[in-house]
């Protein structure tokens, strides 16, 4: 049986990524396109080990992918299901998520989203305390 990060992770493609938040970002909420750019920029640094990697492009191959568990232009519930994949990824490398990353991040959530007055992410920072 074939692992699913290996399935989903053919799908992904960067220019896939982009052309879907692109297209979706508001669709999808800040909540989304967050932990999305969260896995994304922990996916292109070196400090990422590849076991980290192939489980990061999992999650964002199933997030492109047209066909999912739940279709993502279902009003109101079609990214539930992508957000508790990239959340279950996010459990998994959570360590490599730095401030780095995040500080990436905000930078291009204000750029789509505009200034942010509160902080979403307080998922990634109940993972990495003891």
């Amino acid at each position: 049986m074939q692992d699913p990060n290996q399935r989903y992770a053919r799908t992904y493609s960067e220019s896939g990524l982009r052309r879907k938040l692109v297209r979706y970002a508001r669709a999808a909420g800040e909540e989304v396109v967050e932990k999305v750019l969260w896995l994304f920029y922990a996916a292109q640094s070196p400090a990422t080990p590849r076991w980290a990697k192939t489980a990061i492009y999992g999650a964002l191959g199933y997030f492109i992918f047209p066909l999912d568990a739940i279709p993502d232009l279902a009003p109101l519930v079609g990214y539930t299901d992508d957000l508790g994949v990239l959340a279950a990824a996010l459990t998994t490398v959570a360590f490599y998520i730095n401030d780095d990353i995040k500080a990436r991040t905000r930078v291009q959530m204000e750029k789509w989203f505009g200034p942010r007055t509160t902080e979403t992410g307080t998922e990634v920072e109940q993972v990495r305390a003891p």
